[in-house]
Parts: structure tokens; C-alpha cells; sequence
């Protein structure tokens, strides 16, 4: 199986309490470790996005260790990579160096896959133009498409710190997209309208989006579908781990563990119920185990 994974890479920096600094992969870099340790040596991943030229060498270097990540996809910029600042005494983060949007003619040779992972990062990773023209190219193989709408409903202050702000194309980002992921924050911030959860639903399936999942954290996770020209509401909870021990890169493993279980199984109540179980196992490790940890989570496939 091939899987194309598509999204800013970033770095983060952790400022703690005594004055330190930790500073760690982070980005589509979540996606990418947890999609190899689920996928299977025959799989191949291509992830496509830029990294700035002082980290280009240990970046692909770290995701050449995978048997089934093809790094051929990854391209240097000048400058620093994108960079995202969290800070213990403050919940408020601080995004700099955000890249430019990655092109289409990057992406293009890559589009000859299985499935295609798209995730927003940092909002900026690809324009409306691009997903469209992704669109076109694969609409005749019926390749599916997963989007995580992530930082979409988030604007740049001139700090760095961002701000929830509605879409006035949110409508565009998502038609004729398979899947579409977001979690409740940016469920309620997409529109002006302020959509509850169903309504929101109902306006995505018009859409031809065959499934729309919303993730709520420790609450689990709900999937929208239509079934015989009625929605369908499905409530997926989460069954263990009430004190997670980090929840960083938690969303990125669900939309990468349920394109993983959709391309297998093709089912999308079972591939999102994988990928609840996949993120809620994730929350029980340290960030630099959790990735490694989702191996165990290939039986269930």
C-alpha cells in the first residue's frame, strides 16, 4: 500500500518553568513516526513538505531509519524551519518562520497512491488552489483523501500567538474530500455561523464527504455519515487512560491510524474506531515513546 502524507513540518520548543528549553520534531513529524510504526515494512510512505536548510540533514536522516518512508518528497528551503513555542506558564502558543505554502508541483509526482493525508498544520501548509487541483488529479482512481482541518480555523497575530477565526471557504476545503477531521474547538469556530454538531454535519454531506468525524479529547470521538439519505450519528467514547500521560500529537495519530484502517478495511465505522483506540493508547506514553508504541496496535488490523 502507498500513502502520500502531506503537511508542514515544524519545531518545537518547550520553555519550562526553570528557565529550560526542550526542543523536539514536530508537525506532520507526529503523523509520519506514527503512520510507519503502524504501516508494515511492504507499505511505502511519501511525505512531501519542506524543511529549513539547518535542520534538512537530521530530519531526513531520522525518517530514512523507517523501511517504509520514502524521504524523496522532503525538499530544503532556505532559513529556518517553521517553529512553534509552548510554554509551561502559559497555554497560549507561539507560532514562527511559518512556511510557504508547500506547491503543487511537489506534490504532483506523489499522487499515484493508495491514500492521501492531508493535514493543516500550521493552516498554511497548502492552499484551497492545491487541494483542488489534488482533487482533479486523483478523482479518477477514486483515491481517498483524509483532511484534518486543524490550524484552517486559526489566525496569525503579528506576536505569533493565534486566534480562533471563522472560514469563509470552509465549504470549498472540504467538497469531494473523502473524510474530513476536526475536533470540537474547531467545529464550533469554522463558521460564522456557528454550527452545532449536526448542523454542521448536514451541511458537510451535501459536500459528498463520506464521513465527518469530530474528536473530543478524553470524551472519545463521533462520526457523521449518511445512510439512506439520513444522517448518521455515531458515538465512538474513549474506554481507558483517564490521566493521559501527554496528548501532544494525539490528533495527528487518529487521522493517520483511521486512513491506515480505512485503506485496510474500508469501513469507516471500523476505521474510526481504530483510530480512537489508536489515540487513546497513544496518551498512556511519553512523547518520545508514544510513536514507537503503536506497533502493538497492528494486531487489531
Amino acid at each position: 500500500m502507498k500513502i502520500t502524507v502531506i503537511g508542514h513540518f515544524c519545531l518545537d520548543v518547550f520553555h519550562r518553568l526553570d528557565g529550560s528549553e526542550e526542543k523536539i520534531f514536530g508537525g506532520i513529524y507526529h503523523s509520519l513516526a506514527a503512520l510507519a510504526n503502524l504501516a508494515s515494512d511492504r507499505d511505502t510512505i511519501f511525505p512531501v513538505f519542506g524543511v529549513g536548510e539547518t535542520e534538512i540533514k537530521e530530519v531526513s536522516s531520522t525518517l530514512a531509519q523507517y523501511k517504509n518512508i520514502d524521504v524523496s518528497g522532503i525538499f530544503e528551503f532556505p532559513g529556518e524551519s517553521n517553529c512553534v513555542h509552548y510554554f509551561d506558564d502559559n497555554p497560549n502558543e507561539c507560532s514562527v518562520n511559518i512556511a510557504k505554502p508547500i506547491p503543487f508541483a511537489h506534490i504532483k509526482k506523489f499522487l499515484n497512491v493508495d491514500g492521501i493525508y492531508i493535514n493543516m498544520l500550521s493552516g498554511r501548509d497548502i492552499t484551497v488552489d492545491t487541494i483542488d487541483e489534488i482533487r482533479l488529479e486523483v478523482r479518477g482512481k477514486k483515491t481517498p483523501i483524509h483532511l484534518d482541518m486543524h490550524c484552517l480555523t486559526l489566525a496569525v497575530n503579528v506576536d505569533g500567538t493565534r486566534v480562533r477565526t471563522p472560514m469563509a471557504d470552509w465549504r470549498r476545503w472540504c467538497f469531494m474530500t473523502d473524510s474530513v477531521q476536526m475536533n470540537e474547538q474547531e467545529a464550533v469556530g469554522i463558521s460564522v455561523e456557528h454550527f452545532n454538531d449536526e448542523l454542521l454535519a448536514k451541511q458537510m454531506i451535501p459536500l459528498m464527504v463520506k464521513a465527518f468525524i469530530i474528536t473530543r479529547a478524553e470524551k472519545g470521538a463521533t462520526l457523521f455519515q449518511e445512510e439512506h439519505k439520513q444522517l448518521l450519528k455515531t458515538d465512538i467514547a474513549n474506554e481507558t487512560n483517564p490521566h493521559p500521560v501527554s496528548t501532544i500529537g494525539s490528533g495527528d495519530i487518529f487521522g493517520v491510524s483511521l486512513l491506515y484502517a480505512y485503506l485496510k478495511k474500508k469501513n469507516y465505522f471500523e476505521a474510526t474506531t481504530f483510530a480512537q483506540k489508536c489515540s487513546e493508547y497513544s496518551v498512556k506514553f511519553t512523547l518520545s515513546e508514544k510513536h514507537a508504541q503503536l506497533k502493538a496496535m497492528r494486531e487489531l488490523l
